[in-house]
């Protein structure tokens, strides 16, 4: 074999290692209080045959926009309804986004040395803790990553071939960005290549200029495919719930109860990068000498470093004012960080073979224990955080058809393991009882119907040691107990 061919052998057996590290454990139960409420949004579009209106046990769902849901309710239509087809959707945009970075490395091949640019970026956005937890999840950051990605290699691409055809996938991706996560969509794009030009002390050619007209109607125009029927069906409540309260409100306030320090993601956003830290903190480091001109680099590398600052930079001072801070807002922002620790990783190697040999053991080194803990502690985990066990252990003892109630937390898993048979306010959200007697109350209302209970296990002695109940508990997990409750007899 060819030196070449034995390159692209190797290449290829990468690319499927990548994806099947992507693919695998993506049906462990469902865990936190996201990705239970967006799978169970999408399973109730799929059933109503609805793509546009979000709904939540049956009530409106404004929160996000429709990207995710369309990639989960097309799922659901392929693999059925279950945590693999609700996760499948972000495993793809997570490669999306290894797959964008690696044509931005081609952009910069006169560094090559022994191992290209494309390849080693992919390698090191494919290892990154970051990419791989957040692709794995049915949660709409991931979804938001990707086409900003793409956007801004597209610009890339764009600044340095001259290609029309990647202008236009500049905002065509800002379109689908809109679709993702609203606003910030086309925010961080204008506003990442604006800063861009600002560090880099030169005028945006004419074209990109001319381009704003046509190119901001062309991701409207892609961006409408929702937002237009969705605005048509529902009106100002739509304007209400989605711009006002989930974009600014959200922004401005902790109303959403997330607060987390202003420098939260400063530590955040490195810890990401793991296991490149390393390198991403000393890349950074020559690239603020580099920006300074106290270190002299190639045109295109001095111009990518400069990209990859104001790319970092827009959503890290943008989400760190943000009075609400959750650690996947900042994905956005990972991109840049791994050019960053690709280009010193890059200078690291030189000519060294041993040094690429150890480069992509560390990479293997990361997805070995990546399916080592997907098939010995995530799912462990995930068994203590979801309800998904002791749901179907209470179905399997003939109460399948029992209603749900929370009794002194709310449980969000639920609503996907328990969808239609939760105890909901006239607001549509879930109630939480605290005392016996409510629950006694719920059971008269149902003509004596045993009800289940999902409770703390803390609290759990309070419902089965209550005089009102003839209570049993079916099964428990690290956090909660379901028990099975009716009203006791005289």
């Amino acid at each position: 074999m060819t030196k070449e061919g034995s390159k692209t052998k190797w290449f290829w057996i990468a690319a499927i290692v990548i994806v099947a590290v992507y693919l695998f454990g993506l049906t462990i139960p469902l865990v936190g209080p996201d990705e239970p409420r967006y799978a169970q949004v999408a399973r109730e579009m799929w059933q109503a045959g609805d793509w546009i209106t979000p709904t939540l046990g049956g009530f409106d769902w404004f929160e996000k926009p429709a990207l995710l849901y369309w990639l989960q309710i097309s799922s659901y239509h392929l693999f059925g309804v279950n945590e693999f087809a609700a996760r499948f959707g972000s495993a793809l945009f997570g490669l999306g986004t290894i797959l964008s970075l690696w044509f931005l490395g081609r952009s910069v091949e006169s560094r090559d040395g022994i191992i290209r640019i494309s390849n080693l970026l992919a390698i090191i956005a494919a290892s990154s803790i970051g990419v791989i937890v957040f692709a794995r999840g049915a949660s709409f950051d991931i979804i938001l990553t990707f086409p900003i990605t793409a956007s801004l290699v597209s610009y890339w691409l764009w600044e340095r071939k001259g290609s029309t055809l990647s202008l236009v996938g500049f905002y065509f991706f800002i379109g689908l960005a809109l679709l993702a996560k609203g606003l910030v969509g086309i925010v961080f794009p204008f506003a990442i290549v604006t800063f861009y030009h600002l560090l880099s002390w030169k005028w945006p050619k004419t074209t990109l200029l001319v381009s704003i007209v046509w190119g901001t109607l062309l991701a409207a125009v892609v961006a409408s495919a929702w937002y237009l029927p969705m605005y048509l069906t529902n009106g100002w409540k739509f304007i209400d719930e989605f711009f006002i309260q989930h974009h600014f409100q959200r922004y401005t306030s902790n109303k959403y109860f997330h607060p987390q320090p202003f420098y939260f993601f400063l530590w955040v956003l490195p810890l990401m990068t793991i296991p490149w830290i390393p390198f991403f903190f000393a890349g950074t480091w020559r690239g603020i000498k580099t920006a300074v001109g106290k270190v002299d680099e190639a045109d295109d590398v001095r111009s990518l470093v400069l990209f990859s600052f104001a790319w970092l930079l827009v959503p890290l001072v943008f989400f760190s004012f943000s009075g609400s801070k959750l650690p996947g807002y900042i994905l956005p922002a990972l991109p840049p960080c791994l050019i960053i620790s690709a280009l010193c990783v890059s200078r690291w190697i030189g000519n060294k073979r041993r040094r690429v040999t150890m480069t992509v053991g560390l990479a293997g080194v990361t997805f070995a224990v990546v399916v080592v803990l997907l098939f010995t502690a995530v799912p462990r985990y995930a068994d203590d955080d979801s309800v998904k066990r002791l749901i179907a252990e209470a179905n399997a003892r003939g109460f399948d058809k029992a209603e749900v109630l929370s009794q002194h937390a709310i449980s969000h898993n639920a609503e996907f393991y328990a969808a239609g048979r939760l105890l909901r306010g006239p607001d549509g959200k879930q109630m939480k009882l605290y005392s016996p007697a409510e629950i006694l109350n719920e059971i008269r209302r149902r003509n004596g119907e045993t009800v289940l209970v999902l409770v703390p296990n803390e609290w759990a002695h309070q419902t089965l040691e209550s005089p009102l109940l003839t209570a049993e508990l079916i099964a428990k997990n690290a956090e909660n107990s379901i028990i099975a409750a009716r009203e006791s007899q005289p």
